[in-house]
């Protein structure tokens, strides 16, 4: 039987501070990783708002998207069971809040880094996904979206029992 094709839903926040990136170091089956702060959409939030709360769980910043950078999409194969799995990454951009160093960071994070553009670029081999040199490439040129191309309709803000 054919397993229907769903592809992951992640968020993505591409926060820059005087010329630099907020990326996290991350513990992952390969090693550590770099990525920005990113993770699954939950039940019961809007991207933004998912976006939002994965940069802090993760940095410890506050963050408000006020531009869609994008849409992505790529493959890859889970680690722990070797299954094709499809993500879907909507990456923000928006307005860095306040920095919260006594909350810990989620689990498998091992710091926060601003790194250069040429910085991110140099370590391309250590990124997480090939999105993440995408998304800030994207930032770099200028791309923006308003955030209305973006709709949640009510009933996904009701969390399921």
């Amino acid at each position: 039987m054919h397993k229907p094709w769903k592809p992951s839903v992640t968020v993505a926040a591409i926060i820059e501070r005087d010329g630099r990136f907020l990326m996290i170091e991350e513990e992952t089956a390969l090693g550590l990783r770099l990525n920005t702060p990113a993770g699954h959409l939950d039940p019961g939030e809007t991207p933004e708002q998912g976006c939002a709360r994965e940069a802090l769980e993760e940095s410890a910043y506050e963050f408000r998207p006020t531009a869609l950078l994008g849409m992505y999409l790529a493959r890859s194969r889970k680690n722990s069971t070797g299954e094709d799995q499809t993500y879907l990454r909507l990456a923000f951009c928006g307005e860095l809040g306040a920095h919260h160093p006594e909350q810990p960071l989620d689990t498998g994070i091992v710091r926060t880094l601003w790194m250069t553009p040429q910085e991110v670029r140099a370590s391309a081999d250590r990124h997480r996904s090939p999105l993440v040199l995408q998304c800030i490439e994207d930032y770099l040129a200028g791309v923006r979206h308003p955030l209305s191309v973006i709709y949640t309709h009510p009933d996904v803000l009701i969390t399921p029992a």
